[in-house]
């Protein structure tokens, strides 16, 4: 996935600021990937050079809020049925997995509560936006997103569950 293709898929729901952008972002795709600001304002200036985006209002502060044009829709159509997707993934988890039979037991234990406590909350916090999707638009694009992060997560939450 590009941070081009997943801005141009957040604004193809609804025109936003870079700023709005990146809450979205992180309550949609942040299940799959984390975009900072710092990464999102230079994509939005490249997506509105190449004619993607159109600037359609400005606000306080020199905001700026960006729709989708033609042209990035028919980015967004080539990419999702033209292109074939990058599969390759970065697993840091997987990794601290892979070396956990270097430490101790007890210090295994800890660092496997650790990641547990993290994926309980992270699974908490998935089930607090589904919910906020379900009471405003339980047809909403993300919210199938939000569903496969709940899904993936509880599968790691049992996962870590057995390596106690």
């Amino acid at each position: 996935m590009s941070l081009r293709h997943a801005l141009l898929g957040l604004l193809a729901t609804q025109p936003a600021t870079g700023y709005e952008l990146a809450q979205k972002f992180d309550k949609s795709l942040g299940t799959a990937w984390h975009a900072s600001h710092s990464q999102i304002y230079p994509e939005l200036a490249r997506l509105a050079d190449a004619g993607m985006v159109e600037v359609v209002g400005e606000g306080a502060r020199n905001s700026r809020t960006y729709a989708v044009t033609e042209a990035g829709y028919d980015e967004i159509r080539t990419w999702l049925i033209e292109t074939d997707a990058n599969r390759s993934q970065r697993n840091e988890t997987a990794v601290r997995w892979f070396l956990l039979g270097l430490l101790k037991p007890e210090d295994r234990r800890a660092a496997v509560d650790r990641e547990l406590a993290y994926a309980e909350e992270y699974v908490a916090n998935l089930r607090q936006i589904a919910e906020q999707i379900d009471a405003a638009n339980p047809e909403h694009p993300f919210r199938k997103t939000v569903d496969l992060g709940l899904r993936t997560s509880s599968v790691m939450q049992d996962w870590l569950r057995e390596q106690r």
